[in-house]
């Protein structure tokens, strides 16, 4: 007690002489110092960042200790914006420490986790170690150390070739590429172009079943002596699934950590992590063997991650993935197939694990398992469903052998070294790709800046074998690039995120920044180079070649293909003399006036026909008329009635049924009140007394039924209302007669409308108001006050005593 005593006073000085001097410091005009001493300023900016890096370190350690997040502190504003995020992880930490203290003094009792609790929160913390900062790496202990400065073309790890049509020594051969750099073949092209797959692929079969997941297991095979007796297995198979466990975050290129093989009765799983990892060469023939056939799912980088670590090769290859969307279905994932075809939920949540962990445990063995174990029941489906859709004989609905033919061409993928560019940036691990992506305005020396800072990432990423990701993130490249630190704190505050190899090599990062800085000022401007990028892309753009500056041949180029087109408004459009599409329609005049636009990368949705120059020609009777001389056209000339022959008043139309026959209407009562005039006859149409002056179709006998049906209700409706105006006229000019006048409206004597509602209510009384009749409301000039919008409640101050957020 004494001791904990002695530390408390302790503190409590040194906060107490922190603030005396905080305040001392603040009472000071800050402003008006540095502008008088400069080196004041530096030394003020040095403090503030060192103290915010404090501040930030400490927020972050409360964070991991209370349910709150905390938050990120860039710069000394950052403090009022987040003061929030600050005052929860303080409460969230005083919160702990009273039921911490309730628990000492036994008001609360904590309940005892049990022991499945305490087992699933090791595991779980050992699925997601890759963090861990004294995690021996694998790869240190391989036969064959990976080596992250290889140059040139990729040479199979091949010692030997099963099921060969073309011998090793011939695959072994190096070859120029159209890049000028050196490129080896491919050793199973050959094999995997001539690859016909077995009858049964084109059959309708019953979905063989699977073993059951809950009553077996796999086979781990950790050994030479393992992986013989796995071998010896496969060779009896006639269909094998494959999947593969990759780990990328503490590595450059990545390497492959675990292997999954299932068969029609049995699953295993291989350690690709053991030093004798290059000895699995041995599984060439089975995957080479063009009597078994391999189904994987999505199986883009394993083939690539297979030839890089293993050395291994796929012939015979049927990824369910391009089924999956040749089929339609909305998902194309592994968790979907399961879950449709064997109503499985797989738990994904293990696809982002550290697979280097040894030994495996529980869950991530059984998720492992699980993605080949059913693989072969859910081929079996979609085989079938391919099958039923598909038309062998029309090749534009023969979805299995598009299936193939996309399963074959990811067969043929060929890893290559990620050769770094510094120059141009080009290549999967450069800088174009990153900042094509990213729309940023730098100035030369922040251009320098980050380039400088980019090869300097990947120039440490491969000499400690980690990923560039984990040394430093993107952004932190672009922020850095912005910022241009020239110290440590500096540096730390604009990362955010220090690794410890950052913070190992800072020092050699802010000598880097300086040397860019300097050499930025006559540096080319991004802008220029994101110009002279495009013409080496795209040499089609200019008539002249790329520039001299160039290097004449790179690796990096071979992805020029993949990179992403920078649109700028300067770039002109890559032109030809003459349209592929449209031949040569457009004059050159035309062409020559066109505007220039945008570099656009433009794919059409649907494929075209094939498009020759038989399509574009002229047919030769085509051309045969337009020699021949067509007639001068003749100007009509107007002829008058009276000089026009004499029309043939002889009709072809032959009879049918005699018009007005078998339609009798009622209409005799119509017709002797009132006879249609001359003008609605000719608007009706001809009369019929009962004989056929004109024969005409039943049709056309209808529709003239009805016209002049229509016409007589018109007239006898115009007719009655003029009598009946006819018969008022007479009453009133009667009455007029007899010297009953309409007296004149008195309007002194009228009732104002002010003392409507009284009149009404001596009118009633009288007897004079007809019961029958509404109740007229009259006039009230206040009856609409009481419809406007009503304000809002009088606001409720808090009184003493009281509260509106707790209740005593």
């Amino acid at each position: 007690m004494d001791s904990f005593k002695s530390l408390q006073d302790t503190i409590s000085a040194a906060l107490v002489s922190t603030t005396r001097s905080a305040t001392r410091i603040n009472g000071a005009d800050i402003a008006f110092q540095r502008s008088l001493n400069p080196k004041l300023g530096t030394a003020v900016d040095a403090q503030n960042a060192r103290l915010l890096q404090l501040a930030q370190c400490l927020l972050e350690n409360a964070a991991s200790s209370s349910d709150a997040v905390g938050p990120k502190l860039p710069d000394v504003e950052a403090i009022d914006g987040n003061w929030k995020g600050v005052v929860d992880i303080v409460d969230s930490l005083l919160e702990k420490a009273d039921i911490s203290l309730d628990e000492y003094t036994g008001v609360i009792k904590r309940m005892s986790p049990s022991g499945d609790q305490v087992r699933t929160a090791a595991t779980s913390k050992s699925h997601f170690s890759s963090g861990l900062k004294h995690f021996a790496k694998p790869q240190l202990s391989f036969e064959h150390v990976p080596q992250n400065n290889e140059t040139g073309g990729f040479r199979p790890l091949m010692t030997y070739k099963p099921h060969a049509k073309v011998p090793l020594a011939e695959c072994m051969k190096a070859f120029k590429d159209s890049n000028g750099c050196e490129q080896f073949p491919h050793p199973y092209q050959t094999e995997i172009e001539s690859y016909e797959y077995p009858p049964s692929m084109y059959e309708v079969a019953e979905p063989q079943p699977y073993p059951p997941f809950e009553t077996t297991t796999a086979s781990f095979v950790d050994t030479p002596e393992a992986l013989a007796m796995m071998l010896a297995e496969l060779k009896t198979a006639k269909e094998i699934a494959i999947d593969l466990e990759h780990h990328d975050n503490r590595t450059y290129v990545g390497m492959l950590s675990l292997m999954q093989i299932s068969t029609r009765n049995k699953d295993w799983i291989v350690d690709t992590l053991k030093p004798w990892r290059r000895r699995l060469e041995c599984l060439n023939e089975v995957f080479a063997d063009p009597n078994v056939l391999k189904v994987l799912h999505g199986a883009y980088m394993d083939i690539v991650w297979l030839q890089r670590d293993l050395g291994l090769y796929v012939v015979g290859l049927f990824d369910t993935y391009h089924a999956a969307r040749a089929l339609g279905y909305p998902q194309a994932s592994l968790a979907f197939l399961l879950d449709k075809f064997v109503n499985f939920k797989a738990q994904k949540q293990y696809r982002l694990a550290d697979w280097r962990v040894r030994p495996l445990s529980d869950e991530l063995f059984s998720y492992a398992r699980a993605d080949t174990h059913f693989l072969l029941h859910v081929f079996d489906h979609m085989r079938n469903e391919l099958i039923e859709r598909s038309n062998l004989e029309d090749p534009e609905r023969n979805k299995i052998h598009d299936v193939l033919k996309n399963s074959k061409e990811t067969a043929l993928q060929r890893y290559e070294h990620p050769i770094y560019d510094s120059e141009f940036g080009l290549g999967s691990a450069g800088w174009y790709r990153l900042i094509s992506r990213t729309p940023v305005h730098f100035n030369p020396e922040q251009f320098s800046v980050f380039r400088a800072v980019h090869k300097w990432r990947d120039d440490v990423a491969r000499q400690q074998d980690e990923s560039t990701l984990f040394i430093m993130p993107n952004h932190a490249v672009f922020s850095i690039a912005r910022a241009m630190p020239l110290d440590k704190p500096t540096l730390f505050t604009v990362t955010q995120h220090v690794s410890p190899i950052l913070r190992e090599k800072a020092d050699d990062l802010i000598s880097v920044i300086a040397r860019a800085k300097a050499a930025g000022e006559n540096g080319p401007d991004l802008n220029d180079m994101l110009k002279k990028i495009a013409h080496i892309k795209f040499p089609a753009m200019e008539s002249t070649k790329a520039p001299e500056s160039a290097p004449s041949s790179t690796l990096a180029e071979l992805e020029l293909r993949t990179a992403p087109a920078i649109a700028t408004l300067d770039t002109p459009a890559p032109r030809a003399s003459l349209s592929r599409f449209w031949g040569s329609l457009l004059s050159g005049e035309a062409s020559g006036q066109r505007r220039s636009a945008s570099t656009l990368n433009v794919s059409l949705a649907l494929p075209l026909p094939p498009l020759t120059a038989e399509i574009f020609a002229e047919p030769a009777s085509v051309a045969a008329q337009s020699n021949i001389p067509q007639a001068e056209k003749l100007e009509h000339v107007f002829v008058p009635k009276e000089e026009r022959p004499p029309e043939d008043q002889r009709t072809d139309i032959f009879i049918v049924k005699q018009l007005g026959a078998g339609h009798k209407r009622k209409r005799a009562a119509v017709e002797n009140q009132v006879e249609l005039s001359t003008d609605e006859l000719d608007k009706v149409g001809p009369t019929n007394n009962g004989e056929a002056d004109e024969i005409m179709l039943e049709g056309e006998v209808d529709e003239l039924s009805r016209r002049k049906e229509k016409a007589l209700r018109k007239a006898a409706k115009r007719e009655a209302k003029k009598q009946k105006a006819l018969l008022q006229s007479a009453e009133n000019a009667g009455s007029l007669n007899d010297g009953d006048e309409e007296a004149a409206f008195d309007y002194t004597s009228a009732p104002s409308v002010l003392r409507a509602r009284e009149v009404e209510a001596e009118q009633t009384k009288a007897g004079k108001k007809k019961k029958d009749k509404k109740k007229d409301p009259g006039f009230s000039p206040f009856s609409g006050l009481q419809d406007a919008l009503k304000g809002l409640p009088r606001s409720q101050k808090e009184g003493p005593g009281r509260s509106r957020t707790f209740t005593s």
